[in-house]
């Protein structure tokens, strides 16, 4: 890139000087050098934010609990159903969704497991039996065990933003699954994962806010 000289800059021939050369203009010379320094240097931190940076600190927290709401919007309804409640997670394959209100309703995984208790209602699932599902538990599941080789086995996988404040893309591979889930969102700070959204391949989504209380 070719660069302007100085006497453009403090002075010219047919016009009044912005400043003049010596110790103001040293100064601002400086001044303006450490911005451009500091500003290579931001971008050279944000360019080592990477997927295998994200998963190693979503790896550090082995247990955690958090509330949460959810928001799904649904074609055939006039207005979203929002539902709330805990959740807990204990690495590496342990997951429960106790949703409170408008009505109780557990979820739990663990290992290839899959229980719903709903009232007097109960259901068993075994994942190896249901691909399809296997792959939509492994989108939180592998996320928070910061497990990356799962993710892209199941997913295309994307990531944006910062370490503060990023974005984790997922679209699955398997056609059987994107014939109901288009995409996965999932965004968060640092190790916390504070959003997912479901986008259905019909047009519904599903929206949750995780608020998280604690963990290790």
């Amino acid at each position: 890139m070719n660069r302007l000289p100085l006497t453009v800059a403090f002075a010219s021939p047919e016009r009044t000087p912005l400043f003049r050369a010596g110790p103001i203009g040293h100064a601002l010379t400086v001044g303006l050098a450490l911005i451009v320094l500091l500003s290579s240097a931001a971008l050279a931190l944000a360019d080592d934010w990477s997927v295998a940076a994200l998963m190693a600190e979503l790896a550090q927290h082995k247990t955690g609990t958090a509330h949460f709401v959810e928001t799904r919007y649904l074609a055939v309804l006039d207005a979203p159903l929002v539902s709330s409640g805990e959740l807990s997670f204990s690495a590496p394959d342990k997951f429960v969704k106790s949703t409170l209100r408008p009505k109780p309703e557990r979820l739990e995984l663990d290992g290839d497991t899959v229980q719903i208790d709903r009232g007097r209602q109960h259901l068993s699932v075994e994942l190896g039996e249901h691909p399809e599902l296997g792959a939509l538990v492994e989108s939180i599941r592998a996320t928070l065990n910061g497990d990356r080789q799962v993710l892209e086995q199941n997913y295309a996988v994307t990531l944006s933003g910062t370490r503060q404040k990023w974005v984790l893309g997922l679209v699955p591979r398997d056609a059987r699954v994107l014939a109901v889930i288009s995409r996965v969102t999932l965004s968060g700070s640092g190790g916390l994962l504070g959003l997912v959204e479901y986008q259905q391949a019909d047009g519904d989504r599903s929206v949750m806010a995780i608020d998280n209380v604690g963990g290790q």
